[in-house]
C-alpha cells in the first residue's frame, strides 16, 4: 500500500507538472500574440543583463587563468630540464660544480613554490567566485516561471470577474438546458447551484492568484537585492585577484633573478679559469669552393704572349671603365730631332711606335742643314740625344663609347659594380684559394658575382680595401668571405 501511495503521489506530482507547463505556455503563446499583457520589471531586466555579463567575464578569466597555470607548469618543466642538461655537462673537475647544483635544487623549488601560490591565491579564489553564479541563475529562471504562472493566474482571475455571458463559464449552458426541462419548482435549486458554482470558481482563481503572486514576489524580492550586491563585488575580486599574481610574480622573479645572478657568477668563475678556450665563430659552410680556381685557369688558357704589350682589357665582369686612363710612351729621339722645327710627335693611342719613330727621323733629315749653323746648339743638340723623350698622353674615360668625365662620378674610385662596404668585426683564416683573409678592423669593398649562382648563401665577395687602392686589380685582389663575420659601414 505504502507503494501504491508513493507512486499515486508521484504521478500526481508529473501530472501537476505537466499541467503547469501546458499552462505556461498556453500564457507564453497568449503574449507574444498581445492577447494578454506581461508584467514587466525594467530595473531586474537591467540586474539579469549585468548578471550575464559577469558570469561571462568571470569565466573567461578563470579559462585564461588555467591557461597561464598551465604555461607556467610547461615552464617550470623547461627550465627543469635545462638545469637537468646543465648538470650533466658540468664536469667533476670544474669550478663551482657544488653551487651550480644547489642553484638546480633551489631553482626547481623556487617554480614548484610559484605554482602552488597561484593555485591557492588566484584559482581557488577563482572557483569560489563563480560558484555562486549557477545557483543564482537557476534561481532567475525559476523567477521567469513564476512570473508566468502569476500573469496567467491573474488573467484567469480578471477573466472571471468581468464574464457577462453564461457561456464563458464551463457549466452555463449545460445548466441553461437543464432548466428549460426541469420542473418549475427545482429550477430555483438550479440556479442557487449555479451561482454558487461560479462563486467557487472565482474563488479558487483568486486563491490561486494569491498564491502564485507570493511565491513569485518571495523570489523577486531576494533577487532584487543579491543580484545588485553581487554585481558590485566584481571590483574587489578583480582587485584582490591580479594583485596577487602581481605580488607573486614580483616575488618570484626577485628571487630567480638572484639564482640567475649567483649562476653567472659561477660561469664566470668557470670562464676566467679556461679562458683560453673562447668559443670561435665559424662562418656558414660553402658548397662552391673552387670558384676562383676555375675562374684564373680559364683565364690563364686564354691569355697570349702577343697581348701582353697591349692596352689592358676590360675587367672579367664587362664592366666599363669609369676611371682616367694615362698611357706613357718612350722614344729614342736623334740628336736633330729635338732641334728641328716642326717635329711631329703622333698622339693617336692606335698609331704605331714605329710611325712615331720615322716620322721623327724625316724631321732630323730636314733641318740637318741648319744644324750645322750653329756648332753649340748642335753639340748641345748631341748631347741631348742620348736621354729619351717622354710624351704622357691622356685618355678621357669612356663608357660604352661615351665620353665621360671620371672627376664627376662619385665612385670612380671603386672597382667595377662597387656595391657597399663592410668593416670585419672578427679575424677570419681563409680555407681556399678563393677566400679573403680578415683581420678585425680591414674594410672591404663588396662588388657582385659574375654568376650569381655561385653566391654561397651567407657569403659576399669583395676586394679588400687597402688592396685595391694599392693595386687596382680585381682578378689577383677579390676573394669572397663570410657575412656574418663582417657589419656594413656604408
Amino acid at each position: 500500500m505504502a507503494e501504491l501511495g508513493g507512486k499515486g503521489v508521484t504521478a500526481g506530482k508529473i501530472a501537476s507538472n505537466v499541467q503547469k507547463k501546458l499552462t505556461r505556455a498556453q500564457e507564453k503563446v497568449l503574449q507574444k500574440l498581445g492577447k494578454a499583457d506581461e508584467t514587466k520589471d525594467e530595473q531586474f531586466e537591467q540586474c539579469v543583463q549585468n548578471f550575464n555579463k559577469q558570469l561571462s567575464e568571470g569565466t573567461r578569466l578563470q579559462k585564461d587563468l588555467r591557461t597561464y597555470l598551465a604555461s607556467v607548469k610547461a615552464m617550470h618543466e623547461a627550465s627543469k630540464k635545462l638545469t637537468e642538461c646543465l648538470q650533466e655537462v658540468y664536469e667533476p673537475d670544474w669550478p663551482g660544480r657544488d653551487d651550480t647544483n644547489k642553484i638546480a635544487e633551489n631553482n626547481d623549488l623556487l617554480w614548484t613554490d610559484f605554482h602552488q601560490k597561484l593555485v591557492d591565491q588566484a584559482l581557488l579564489t577563482m572557483d569560489t567566485y563563480l560558484g555562486q553564479f549557477p545557483d543564482i541563475k537557476s534561481r532567475i529562471a525559476k523567477r521567469g516561471r513564476k512570473l508566468v504562472d502569476y500573469d496567467s493566474a491573474r488573467h484567469h482571475f480578471e477573466a472571471l470577474q468581468t464574464a457577462k455571458k453564461k457561456d464563458e463559464t464551463k457549466i452555463a449552458k449545460p445548466v441553461s438546458l437543464l432548466e428549460k426541462a426541469a420542473p418549475q419548482w427545482c429550477q430555483g435549486k438550479l440556479q442557487a447551484h449555479l451561482v454558487a458554482q461560479t462563486n467557487l470558481l472565482r474563488n479558487q482563481a483568486e486563491e490561486e492568484l494569491v498564491k502564485a503572486q507570493k511565491v513569485f514576489e518571495e523570489m523577486n524580492v531576494d533577487l532584487q537585492e543579491e543580484l545588485p550586491s553581487l554585481w558590485n563585488s566584481r571590483v574587489g575580486f578583480y582587485v584582490n585577484t591580479f594583485q596577487s599574481i602581481a605580488g607573486l610574480e614580483e616575488n618570484f622573479h626577485k628571487e630567480m633573478s638572484k639564482l640567475n645572478q649567483n649562476l653567472h657568477d659561477v660561469l664566470l668563475g668557470l670562464d676566467k679559469q679556461y679562458s683560453s678556450n673562447a668559443f670561435p665563430i665559424k662562418a656558414q659552410p660553402r658548397k662552391k669552393t673552387k670558384l676562383f680556381a676555375r675562374l684564373r685557369k680559364k683565364m690563364s688558357s686564354d691569355s697570349t704572349p702577343g697581348k701582353a704589350n697591349k692596352s689592358p682589357s676590360p675587367p672579367p665582369d664587362g664592366s666599363p671603365i669609369t676611371s682616367p686612363e694615362t698611357k706613357t710612351v718612350n722614344h729614342e729621339l736623334e740628336p736633330s730631332s729635338l732641334e728641328a722645327p716642326g717635329a711631329s710627335i703622333p698622339k693617336s693611342p692606335s698609331q704605331p711606335a714605329e710611325a712615331a719613330h720615322a716620322g721623327a727621323e724625316a724631321a732630323g733629315s730636314e733641318a740637318a742643314a741648319g744644324a750645322e749653323a750653329s756648332k753649340t746648339e748642335a753639340d748641345s743638340g748631341s748631347a741631348s740625344s742620348s736621354l729619351p723623350a717622354v710624351v704622357v698622353e691622356t685618355f678621357p674615360a669612356t663608357v660604352n663609347g661615351t665620353v665621360e668625365g671620371g672627376a664627376s662620378s662619385e665612385r670612380a674610385d671603386m672597382p667595377p659594380g662597387f656595391l657597399f662596404k663592410v668593416q670585419a668585426m672578427h679575424d677570419y683564416t681563409a680555407t681556399d684559394s678563393d677566400e679573403l683573409q680578415l683581420k678585425a678592423g680591414d674594410v672591404v669593398l663588396v662588388i657582385p658575382f659574375e654568376n650569381p649562382e655561385d653566391q654561397d648563401e651567407g657569403w659576399l665577395m669583395g676586394v679588400k680595401e687597402s688592396d685595391w687602392i694599392q693595386h687596382k686589380e680585381l682578378d689577383q685582389c677579390r676573394g669572397v668571405f663570410p657575412e656574418n663575420f663582417t657589419e656594413r659601414v656604408q
